[in-house]
């Protein structure tokens, strides 16, 4: 069970001021969303404003909601039989739902990094290349630097530039994860969704990832499910509060750690359920 940090433990310090994210122009609004996997609902009338170049965590138990919520944001829902929605999401304006959306840009703009690192069976090159070879750029110069770019951004580049035709099987777990952000970064998205990107990682490697985020978030937004109240207080500026698909409170993630409004919220991360 998962407990608030000590008063030792500092909060994000790379935080951007609530000010600043109260200035910053939505990357997705989410509208009165309700959710069903056939006839169970999973999802109740959540509304919230994601800012750009921001990281959003979203907390809660298990089963309430968290990874349906943010897998409506790309989408990917769609692929699971028997599930519904209502309400809207809307990204940089448009309807994600729309009649004339295509859900593979969307997927595209919306990029994924998934529970459990998930390499594709072939070379650490080929998994980068991946992506930017479905979009047409085959082979050549350019796709080099694109692959290259994307395993600096992943902070990978510097472990694997010698090896770059190895197995992606050969690389560590944490090594892995990078591999699959490194991925997801290469059809250059606007927005990274991360579901429990460290749960399987030791805290050797959780502790690179979070800070491949504090980096990637000068550049992306970033929207991230975690069951780890410390995780999300060290690497989030906001964070949503979801129980049983309600969303009990969603503030900055100071405030939310501290002076929650909601008891329940406070219940939960202090440990008392959850």
């Amino acid at each position: 069970m998962e407990r608030m940090p000590s008063p030792h433990t500092t909060l994000n310090p790379n935080a951007t001021p609530r000010g600043a994210q109260e200035q910053a122009s939505a990357a997705v609004e989410i509208r009165t969303l309700d959710c069903w996997y056939g006839t169970h609902q999973v999802i109740r009338h959540v509304s919230l404003t994601i800012p750009e170049r921001r990281i959003t965590a979203v907390i809660g138990p298990s089963g309430c909601g968290k990874s349906t919520l943010i897998r409506c944001l790309n989408r990917i829902n769609d692929l699971i039989p028997g599930f519904r929605l209502s309400g809207r999401v809307v990204f940089k304006g448009e309807d994600v739902y729309g009649p004339a959306v295509d859900p593979t840009l969307i997927r595209l703009r919306i990029g994924m990094v998934f529970q459990k690192p998930n390499p594709f069976p072939k070379s650490i090159y080929e998994n980068v290349a991946y992506g930017p070879r479905l979009w047409g750029l085959r082979t050549g110069s350019r796709l080099d630097r694109l692959v290259e770019d994307s395993l600096r951004n992943a902070a990978l580049w510097d472990e694997v530039k010698d090896k770059l035709h190895q197995h992606a099987l050969t690389l560590s777990g944490g090594q892995q994860q990078r591999l699959c952000i490194a991925r997801a970064l290469a059809v250059e998205p606007e927005v990274l969704l991360m579901d429990e990107p460290c749960s399987s990682l030791d805290p050797i490697a959780t502790g690179k990832i979070e800070e491949l985020l504090y980096a990637l978030k000068e550049r992306y937004t970033i929207i991230i499910v975690t069951h780890n109240m410390q995780q999300a207080a060290r690497v989030s500026d906001d964070t949503g509060f979801l129980l049983m698909g309600e969303l009990v409170e969603y503030d900055a993630t100071a405030k939310v750690f501290t002076t929650p409004r909601d008891p329940r919220t406070e219940a939960y991360i202090t440990g008392r359920f959850g």
